[in-house]
């Protein structure tokens, strides 16, 4: 049967309202960068990140490691802060510090991962894929919730998200202000437009 996040995790990755969620440690393929997600380098970066994935899938689905394994890639995620403490409408998108992020099943492993990459690099070379890393993120108890809209409106999210801490006395764990977060982009910003994507925002509490 495939595995489809979709159905088996609505919870992790399609919250109803706003809500406190633990996410479990998994394992993602991640770029870094900075500046500007609107520029030319993020969406090469993304295009090296998801031929990987799917190589990754192709292998587990023919069952090269062991058991056949089947299931929907997952969604691109973003950790984001600014270097410079701007957010919401003072944001400098100049100034933004990424790490862009494909999870991956709990079965794969490092060794994988870069025979992924060696035959992605024949099919679809690019730079980034030497500066792709395969980590374990952990990132525990969590306020998240979806924001429907643009992402220059996710401060109306972020607001509510931060009534929601006052009222339930919460606090979160963050080095830059709470502009650091999580986001799941449920839509493909590529090609939804901006007044219909959803995004889940996630904050991690303390």
């Amino acid at each position: 049967m495939k595995y489809e996040w979709r159905k088996q995790e609505r919870d992790l990755y399609l919250p109803k309202g706003i809500q406190v969620v633990n996410v479990p440690q998994v394992h993602f393929l991640t770029l870094t960068g900075h500046g500007d997600p609107n520029q030319p380098a993020f969406s090469a970066q993304i295009q090296a990140l998801y031929p990987v994935a799917y190589a990754v899938r192709m292998a587990l689905k023919k069952g090269e490691f062991g058991t056949p394994y089947e299931y929907t890639v997952y969604p691109l995620e973003g950790v984001w802060t600014t270097t410079d403490g701007s957010r919401d409408a003072t944001l400098n998108k100049a100034a933004l510090a990424y790490t862009i992020m494909l999870r991956q099943p709990d079965q794969v492993t490092a060794e994988q991962v870069q025979l992924a990459i060696a035959r992605t690099r024949d099919k679809h070379p690019s730079p980034y894929l030497d500066q792709l890393q395969f980590v374990t993120y952990t990132e525990g108890r969590c306020l998240q919730a979806t924001h429907t809209g643009s992402f220059d409106t996710e401060g109306t999210t972020f607001a509510a998200m931060r009534d929601y801490l006052t009222a339930h006395q919460l606090t979160t764990q963050t080095t830059m202000g709470d502009y650091q977060h999580r986001e799941i982009y449920l839509s493909d910003f590529r090609r939804v437009a901006p007044e219909r994507r959803k995004t889940t925002l996630q904050w991690r509490l303390a």
